[in-house]
C-alpha cells in the first residue's frame, strides 16, 4: 500500500513556475514508476511526465521543454517543476505510483490555475 499526498499548486500568471511535490509513505516505494497525471475540465485525465525506478522520464509533448519530473527516492518524493506556464496547463495535478494492476496509486490531486 502506496499513500501519495500533493501539495505546492496554487495561482500563478502566464510565464510563470510552479514546483509539485509528492510525498509518498508506504513499503519499496523506489520500485514504483511515478508519474504526474492532470486532468482539466471536461477532458480526460492525460498523463504529463512519468519517471521510472531508473529515472528514465517520459513527457506529455506539449510540456517538453518546460517541465522536468524527478524523484527522491531516499525522501520518497517525487517533483514537478513547471516553467513557462500557458493557461492550457490549468487542471487538476495528480500524482501516480504504478508497480502493476493490483499495485497502483493515486494522490487526491492539487489544483494548477494559470492565469493570462
Amino acid at each position: 500500500q502506496v499513500q501519495l499526498v500533493e501539495s505546492g499548486g496554487g495561482l500563478v500568471q502566464f510565464g510563470g513556475s510552479l514546483r509539485l511535490s509528492c510525498a509518498a509513505s508506504g513499503s519499496f516505494v523506489s520500485r514504483y514508476t511515478m508519474g504526474w497525471y492532470r486532468q482539466a475540465p471536461g477532458k480526460q485525465r492525460e498523463l504529463v511526465a512519468r519517471i521510472t525506478p531508473d529515472s528514465n522520464t517520459v513527457y506529455l509533448d506539449s510540456v517538453k521543454g518546460r517541465f522536468t519530473i524527478s524523484r527522491d527516492n531516499a525522501k520518497k518524493m517525487v517533483y514537478l517543476q513547471m516553467n513557462t506556464l500557458k493557461p492550457e496547463d490549468t487542471a487538476v495535478y495528480y500524482c501516480n505510483a504504478y508497480f502493476d494492476a493490483s499495485n497502483d496509486y493515486w494522490g487526491q490531486g492539487t489544483q494548477v490555475t494559470v492565469s493570462s
